[in-house]
């Protein structure tokens, strides 16, 4: 599995950018290869997130590839390059 997190600025206040990540909700609940995604805020103002697991770096390869994928800066008002680290999950302390 492949772990997926990211960080990024937002000019929108939070009320509005949740409101944004329910209307999505369901165009990513039907990504191929998305087993989890969890959406953060960090402690930093105006910072968010996204942690998402992977089933394969084929899967995420593809995510990022997509229209959906290429909306999200837009969608969330990002005003910086967001920071995006990819890791290989070696394994998991509890069964989901």
């Amino acid at each position: 599995m492949i772990l997926q997190i990211i960080r990024l600025k937002s000019n929108l206040p939070e009320d509005e950018l949740l409101a944004k990540a329910r209307e999505r909700e369901s165009r990513f609940k039907a990504i191929s290869g998305l087993v989890q995604k969890y959406y953060v805020k960090t402690g930093k103002p105006g910072e968010y997130g996204g942690i998402y697991v992977w089933d394969s770096m084929a899967s995420l390869e593809a995510f990022r590839e997509s229209d959906l994928a290429k909306s999200i800066p837009a969608a969330y008002e990002i005003i910086e390059a967001p920071n995006i680290e990819v890791m290989d999950l070696l394994f998991q302390l509890r069964e989901a």
